[in-house]
């Protein structure tokens, strides 16, 4: 993501609030039931990197892994 702040370059913006897409709450279901997902599978399937930098989702052995946030993120009641 671009960012035009000249004293930190790298700083990624962030909504006040997460609200995940469909396809993100897919994904963490998924990850939640046990399925396995590679690194590989996920750039292949274009997976939001949304969930990295909210740490939803993290890299263990070369696949995803569902975080605690991500546990909370579909386990929410509104």
């Amino acid at each position: 993501m671009l960012s035009l702040n000249p004293v930190k370059p790298e700083t990624v913006y962030h909504a006040p609030v997460f609200e995940p897409t469909v396809d993100e709450l897919a994904l963490l279901k998924k990850l939640e039931l046990g399925e396995v997902i590679s690194i590989a599978t996920a750039l292949h399937d274009h997976v939001s990197k949304r969930l990295f930098e909210w740490g939803m989702v993290d890299r263990r052995d070369g696949d995803l892994a569902i975080t605690a946030l991500g546990l909370q993120q579909i386990r929410r009641v509104e």
